[in-house]
């Protein structure tokens, strides 16, 4: 019985890796973690069953799934995204329309330089990765993108798997950045600099004018969220 939201008295003793023709997976005393679906819980790869279990394993008398990111993944994986790859596929490449990176401010001349110095670099990438072009402009006001540009980086999220198309999500969300997503998920940028680049504007802000306590919990949290679909890919 669940003792607060999200938390559990400790059901286990001991937590072991599994392997199948399915793939990857964790036992409780012997018996096979399923997911919330009840369907079985199997991943593509060694590490990401090694990174479940140790997670499974830290926990103390209460089970606290909010303290294991791997494991909530790899079940949104198995439970939702495999079932609705095209639609989530979709909903991720949307971001494409309207990429964070694309829109620089007017003034003042000192953040539009840190933008620059920040995330042109990402810019140039995927124009070399994907022969794309993005078009940057000054302001808020929505500027197309190149119908080519949609359409190539449409392509490559539909190419991720359900497990990759899961760890890119907190990436594309918590950034506001298809291009800053992709490129974490691709090795060309490590997490940390991804998760700056995604709150440049913010941490610009924070410099300038301080900030205060909800601001920093907000930041931490999906600090946090980003670093965990980072991991998560990384371990695929």
């Amino acid at each position: 019985m669940a003792d607060t939201a999200g938390a559990m008295k400790r059901f286990f003793e001991v937590a072991t890796p599994t392997g199948s023709p399915e793939g990857f997976g964790v036992a409780l005393d012997g018996r096979a973690v399923r997911t919330p679906a009840g369907r079985p819980l199997a991943v593509p790869s060694e590490a990401l069953a090694l990174a479940m279990v140790a997670e499974w394993a830290a926990q103390g008398d209460k089970v606290d799934f909010a303290t294991m990111p791997m494991n909530g993944l790899a079940n949104a994986a198995i439970d939702r995204v495999s079932t609705e790859h095209a639609a989530f596929a979709a909903n991720l490449a949307s971001y494409a329309e309207s990429d964070c990176l694309a829109y620089r401010a007017a003034d003042p001349a000192e953040l539009a330089a840190r933008q620059s110095d920040v995330w042109d670099p990402i810019l140039e990438w995927a124009r070399l990765r994907y022969d794309i072009a993005i078009h940057t402009t000054a302001g808020i006001v929505h500027r197309p993108q190149p119908t080519a540009t949609i359409d190539r980086l449409a392509a490559a999220v539909a190419a991720f798997d359900a497990f990759r198309l899961t760890g890119l999500s907190p990436l594309v969300t918590v950034s506001g950045s298809l291009v800053i997503a992709l490129a974490v998920a691709e090795g060309a940028l490590d997490a940390e600099s991804g998760f700056r680049a995604g709150q440049l504007d913010e941490l610009w802000q924070a410099e300038q004018w301080g900030e205060d306590d909800l601001a920093i919990r907000t930041r931490t949290a999906h600090q946090a969220d980003f670093r965990a679909g980072a991991r998560f890919l990384s371990l695929l």
